[in-house]
């Protein structure tokens, strides 16, 4: 059988409700011989009787019954659709999907979902744990619609990536020890690492941190979980780099955190598609630079 129009369903359903082929005409704004036609299509596609005149009153047969209801759930199905795509265009809804690595989703996102939950509680944000790189391919594939990288990153065709964070790297270290005032690559190299694995951005930046004096340790254990890192710290096993957000709370009474001479920053931007943006991925651009201020980098056009 050929698809059947909506149009000839809720001329169907209309028919059926008013119980007269004139006033389904008048409430659907159609001339009479029109109606007709659209049952008579539908009587044809089905190759039964749908409706029957039984005292002075139109009315469904029994075949006729079971298309209304149906037809009543696909009209209400096609209804909700219009709406919740309606909702989206609006920005009053929708799905927005980003890539981030570990420690910006440990550290970061829990603020901005919670800011997002107040503002625009029904937009969903899918979360996937991925690195700069990957992050980076998928927004080119239209697989992600925002991503967070670590900067410096060459332009690429079709994206736009902006500064977005500036941190401060710190020594994060066991409460124990006897720890100078500011950590310098010498004194760190000699003591027990833990440090973030090489597929990280992180792991580059500490590593010219500690050849910028000669320096080249190797860590104890390599990770890519910051929280994993810390609580190794916390238990005395070694010392680690970690960017602080300002607005992350300190660590507790077994960990010391000391700046790092030379100064050490960990840069991050917002990657998205450099076209139209719908409103909803807006909303949470949004949110996310309103965590810029919180870092040394503004928005881009902000004084």
């Amino acid at each position: 059988m050929r698809e059947i129009s909506l149009d000839r369903l809720r001329t169907l359903v209309a028919v059926a409700d008013l119980g007269s082929f004139a006033k389904a005409a008048g409430m659907l704004n159609l001339a009479p011989p029109t109606v007709s036609l659209h049952i008579a299509d539908l009587e044809s596609r089905v190759g039964a009787l749908l409706l029957s005149r039984t005292r002075g009153r139109v009315q469904p047969s029994a075949i006729g019954e079971t298309l209304v209801e149906r037809a009543r759930q696909l009209l209400a199905d096609a209804e909700q659709a219009l709406d919740d795509v309606q909702r989206q265009v609006l920005g009053l809804a929708g799905r927005v999907r980003l890539g981030a690595s570990t420690g910006a989703i440990a550290q970061l996102m829990p603020q901005a979902l919670e800011t997002l939950s107040q503002q625009h509680p029904t937009i969903d944000v899918q979360v996937a744990v991925l690195t700069s790189q990957e992050t980076l391919k998928k927004l080119v594939d239209g697989a992600l619609d925002i991503g967070l990288v670590a900067l410096p990153q060459p332009p690429i065709k079709g994206l736009r990536i902006e500064p977005w964070r500036r941190d401060p790297v710190l020594a994060f270290l066991p409460a124990r020890w006897d720890c100078p005032p500011v950590i310098t690559p010498d004194w760190l190299a000699a003591q027990p690492l833990i440090l973030n694995d090489n597929s990280t951005r992180l792991s580059r930046l500490t590593a010219e941190w500690f050849a910028s004096e000669g320096e080249q340790p190797t860590p104890r254990i390599q990770l890519n979980y910051n929280d994993a890192i810390k609580s190794l710290v916390a238990a005395g096993y070694g010392a680690t780099l970690l960017p602080h957000e300002a607005a992350t709370r300190l660590p507790d009474d077994t960990i010391v955190m000391r700046p790092l001479r030379p100064a050490l920053w960990r840069h991050l931007g917002i990657a998205h598609r450099d076209a139209h943006v719908e409103r909803s991925t807006q909303h949470v651009l949004d949110v996310l630079w309103g965590l810029s201020h919180l870092s040394q980098v503004d928005k881009p056009g902000q004084a």
